[in-house]
């Protein structure tokens, strides 16, 4: 074996090893999105499914002036309120 053959290996070999550090990073910096999917699918699988839960919750219970009358809604948009009469 020539020393060509030696670096080639432990370059192909560091490469291999980079690429699986990098594939099991994302995996643990998307673990807790993937937790709480699974925990939503079981959740949804037993029946129980309107619940909520702390991240999304199924009921609101103060939905707000905006979601009872579209009509009363913040102007912080900066989009001009053409064909509204202010009261």
């Amino acid at each position: 074996m020539k020393w060509d053959d030696v670096t080639l290996v432990i370059l192909a070999a560091f490469g291999c090893f980079t690429l699986l550090l990098t594939q099991v990073s994302e995996v643990l910096s998307r673990l807790p999105q993937i937790i709480r999917a699974w925990r939503q699918v079981r959740r949804e699988l037993s029946g129980d499914g309107d619940s909520g839960s702390l991240d999304h919750p199924g009921r609101v219970t103060n939905p707000g002036p905006a979601a009872v009358d579209p009509r009363r809604r913040s102007r912080t948009s900066g989009e001009p309120d053409a064909g509204r009469d202010e009261d």
